[in-house]
C-alpha cells in the first residue's frame, strides 16, 4: 500500500487542509484528514504579500517558513491520527501559498506563450518541511506547467477524472475556494477544465469589510439580499470573463480594488444587496462554464456551505443533480488536498500531472520538483 500526504492552503487563507491517500486500490481513497487553521498573523502577511510593497523578499521568505511550520503540524497530526511513522509515508504533495499568478494571457496557445514573461509563485519551503518531517516533499506543482506554455492552473482536474468520473455520463465538478475550477468530463471519456472566475473572496473580503467576520457564515448575509442586476451585468462585462480558455486567474485580477472599482460607477446599494449580487456573480460564472446536457454537478470546496450559492446553482440548473462530493465518497473540504496528493504521487512514478487541454501547455510534463527525506 502507497500513502501519501496532501496539504492545501487555498486562496481564501482560511487554514492548512491535509488529508492521508491511500493508493492501495484502483481508485485514490482519504483514510485521514485534519485542519489547521491559518494563524492571523501569518494570514495577514501573505494578503499583503499579495501585491507590492517594501521588503517583500525578506517577509516572503518568512512567511514560507511559518508556512511550512504550520504544514508540518497538519503532516505530525496526520500521523498521530492515522499510527503511522515518517517512514510509511511515500511523500508529500505541499502546494504552497500562491501569493502571485501571472502565467501570461488566459486563452492562449502554447505556441505565443512567452515563458520568460509568465510566472506563478507559491510561498513554501518545501526543503524545511522535508527536515521538520523526515519524508520526501515534491512541491512546486505548476511552474513546469507554465514553462510549457500552460497556465499552470487548475491542476485538479486530472485528480477529478481520477475519482469522480462516471462510465457514459457528463459529470461536472466545481470546486469553490477563493475562486472557483471547473472540470468537465464527458460521457466520451474527454476532459477539460478552467478556471470560472471568484468563488468566494469577493464575497469573503465584502463580508470583512462589513460584518466583521472572514465569511458570510452559510451564505445567510447573501440571502438576505436582492441581486442588482445594474452591478451584476457591470461586473459580467469583465475581460476575464470573455475568455473561452484555457484561464486561470486569482488575486491578482479579483480583489477588493476591482470590486470598488465596479462600485464607483453604480449608485450606493445596501451591503447586503452588494453580497447577494457578488453570490449571483459566482454561480453565474460557473453555470455559464456547463454545456449541456450535465448528468451530474459535483461541487467541493468553502462554498458548498454557502447555502444561497448552492441554492442559486440547483436553481438554474433544475434538472440537474447538485451534489457535495461527500456523497461521493471525498468530504468537499478534503478535495484539493487530496488532489495535490495524487499529484505527488503521479511525480514519483514519472507520470505527468496536467492536462493539456486544460492548461494549454505544448504536451503533459511531469510536475514539481522532489525534496528527499
Amino acid at each position: 500500500m502507497s500513502v501519501f500526504i496532501g496539504l492545501m492552503s487555498g486562496t481564501s487563507l482560511d487554514g492548512v487542509d491535509g488529508v492521508l491517500l491511500s493508493m492501495s486500490g484502483e481508485a485514490p481513497r482519504v483514510a485521514h484528514a485534519c485542519h489547521l487553521d491559518m494563524p492571523e498573523a501569518l494570514r495577514q502577511t501573505l494578503l499583503t504579500l499579495n501585491s507590492s510593497g517594501p521588503d517583500e523578499l525578506h517577509k516572503g521568505a518568512l512567511a514560507a517558513n511559518a508556512l511550512a511550520q504550520l504544514y508540518a503540524q497538519a503532516v505530525h497530526s496526520l500521523l498521530r491520527t492515522a499510527g503511522l511513522s515518517a517512514a510509511q509515508i511515500s511523500a508529500i504533495g505541499a502546494h504552497g501559498q500562491t501569493v502571485r499568478h501571472q502565467p501570461g494571457t488566459p486563452g492562449q496557445t502554447a505556441s505565443t506563450h512567452r515563458p520568460w514573461h509568465a510566472y506563478t509563485l507559491q510561498l513554501n519551503n518545501p526543503a524545511l518541511l522535508a527536515e521538520l518531517t523526515g519524508i520526501t516533499v515534491v512541491a512546486d506543482f505548476r511552474s513546469r506547467d507554465v514553462a510549457a506554455g500552460g497556465q499552470g492552473a487548475p491542476l485538479v482536474p486530472a485528480f477529478h477524472h481520477a475519482v469522480f468520473a462516471e462510465t457514459h455520463k457528463n459529470v461536472a465538478v466545481v470546486n469553490i475556494g477563493g475562486m472557483a475550477n471547473v472540470t468537465l468530463m464527458s460521457a466520451n471519456g474527454h476532459t477539460t477544465g478552467f478556471d470560472t472566475g471568484p468563488g468566494n473572496v469577493l464575497m469573503d473580503l465584502w463580508a470583512e469589510q462589513h460584518l466583521g467576520q472572514r465569511y458570510d457564515a452559510h451564505g445567510a448575509w447573501a440571502a438576505s439580499g436582492q441581486t442588482s442586476n445594474e452591478l451584476l451585468t457591470a461586473m459580467q462585462q469583465d475581460a476575464f470573463f470573455q475568455i473561452s480558455g484555457p484561464r486561470s486567474t486569482g488575486r491578482d485580477h479579483f480583489h477588493a480594488e476591482w470590486l470598488q472599482a465596479k462600485l464607483r460607477g453604480h449608485a450606493p446599494l445596501p451591503p447586503a444587496d452588494v453580497q447577494a449580487t457578488l453570490c449571483e456573480l459566482s454561480v453565474w460564472s460557473i453555470v455559464r462554464t456547463l454545456t449541456p446536457p450535465i448528468d451530474k454537478l459535483v461541487v467541493c470546496g468553502g462554498g458548498v456551505f454557502n447555502r444561497a450559492l448552492m441554492a442559486g446553482l440547483s436553481n438554474r440548473l433544475p434538472n440537474t443533480p447538485v451534489v457535495a462530493s461527500d456523497v461521493l465518497g471525498i468530504p468537499a473540504m478534503e478535495v484539493e488536498a487530496a488532489a495535490f496528493a495524487w499529484l505527488a504521487s503521479q511525480t514519483l512514478r514519472g507520470h505527468a500531472g496536467n492536462l493539456t487541454q486544460v492548461t494549454g501547455a505544448a504536451a503533459p510534463r511531469i510536475l514539481g520538483a522532489i525534496y528527499p527525506a
